[in-house]
């Protein structure tokens, strides 16, 4: 890359082949303004409105909290500002810094989800998806590892397309890109964490489309995933609470008390708060603690029962600004492999969230899922605010016309 100064403003060259010459890119001092406001705002709501039905959730709970009603709430702000703190880093680095860091990045991550098949591998709700850290803490590798897939991924796709020697990824490379990423998905599979390798699943494929790829790449992936899904069925590779979720979303009347309780109860919860719910803090279901892990995978079943339809419409309206601004910068990138990592990052956001609210609704199978931004978690927290910092990046270094 090339880069010429002037007291006021500097110049970046294009990537693409067919955008040619200089183009202004305002001054390192303008960096404030050249943020995507829309996104960041919105992302912030929703970590916002996250403490606050985390604080819901939890405070009552004395086998969690102990004697501070605050415990948990104040571990998720705090996940928050590392969040933030990950993204003003990953912003300051640049998108196109972490490119050549790509090799390195997917090295760690792959040697953090295999060290959970060893030892050092903590089970948490049937699970076995985390590192145990040791003092209490935990990570889950998982999270860090879609954000390798995506970067990887667009490496390997957009390299000969930004480089002026294709107009789009061909065969072999497709083939590279699926390699790549098929390996931590593999060692995924093994954990089983079946949630995280549907969102894998997904980006992958939303990689691929934005890429240019041929179209039959996405139609194949498609065929063999569904083949694997009754192959690892069949193979009963799913773990026993697994299968029970599957069948319990089949039939939701499958034993009310047993494998369909959380989704049962999740109804519940969200058909009693109405319009304007019944208040933070006043819902019966979440007071009476009938809704299972409410901080984490079901934190949108407290927004609907004490926010009601408003606040739950007002959490999709976050949701849809995130990814709306999030689309805008796929679109204006000045170069495919932002368009691609940007494009990764709206599927992960965009299946996750629907997953996550689906399962509440009945309308999803219980994946085990966090919702992004809202739902207690660190490891999760810190990756979906390094993603928004590779969105920030991606808008921010974008060449304006001159």
């Amino acid at each position: 890359m090339t880069v010429s100064s002037s007291s006021d403003s500097f110049y970046v060259r294009r990537y693409r082949p067919d955008q040619t010459g200089w183009s202004k890119l305002t001054a390192p001092g303008s960096l404030i303004r050249r943020l995507d406001w829309p996104l960041l705002l919105a992302a912030l709501a929703l970590s916002g409105i996250g403490s606050a039905l985390v604080w819901s959730a939890t405070r009552g709970r004395e086998e969690l909290v102990g004697d501070d009603p605050y415990a948990f709430v104040t571990k998720h702000v705090i996940s928050t500002l590392i969040g933030i703190a990950l993204m003003a880093g990953t912003i300051w680095l640049g998108h196109r810094t972490l490119r050549g860091a790509v090799p390195v990045l997917y090295g760690v991550s792959l040697v953090l989800v295999v060290l959970v098949l060893t030892p050092m591998g903590a089970t948490i709700n049937g699970s076995r998806a985390w590192l145990d850290l040791g003092g209490g803490f935990t990570m889950q590798p998982s999270e860090f590892t879609k954000i390798t897939i995506i970067l990887g991924m667009a490496m390997i796709l957009s390299a000969r397309v930004d480089a002026g020697d294709r107009e789009h990824p061909d065969h072999r490379t497709v083939m590279q890109a699926l390699g790549m990423a098929a390996v931590p998905i593999l060692v995924v599979i093994l954990m089983p964490d079946l949630g995280s390798v549907m969102v894998m699943t997904v980006i992958i494929l939303g990689v691929l489309m934005a890429s240019g790829a041929s179209n039959r790449w996405v139609i194949g992936l498609v065929a063999a995933g569904v083949a694997g899904a009754v192959l690892v069925v069949s193979l009963g590779m799913l773990d026993e609470y697994q299968v029970n979720r599957f069948a319990a979303f089949a039939n939701p009347a499958l034993d009310p008390a047993g494998v369909g309780y959380n989704t049962n109860q999740a109804r519940i919860a969200i058909g009693g708060g109405g319009l304007l719910g019944t208040g933070l803090g006043k819902g019966s279901q979440t007071t009476g603690q009938f809704v299972p892990e409410q901080q984490t995978d079901f934190i949108f079943t407290v927004a609907g029962e004490e926010l009601g339809f408003v606040g739950a419409g007002l959490i999709l309206l976050l949701l849809g600004t995130v990814l709306w601004r999030a689309c805008a910068i796929a679109r204006n990138a000045s170069e495919l492999y932002g368009t691609v990592v940007a494009a990764g990052i709206v599927s992960w956001f965009a299946f996750q969230a629907f997953e996550n609210i689906g399962m509440t609704l009945g309308i999803m199978p219980v994946a085990g899922l966090p919702l992004p931004f809202v739902s207690y978690g660190g490891t999760s927290m810190f990756a979906v605010w390094i993603a928004v910092g590779l969105l920030q990046s991606i808008a921010v270094q974008r060449p304006m016309s001159a």
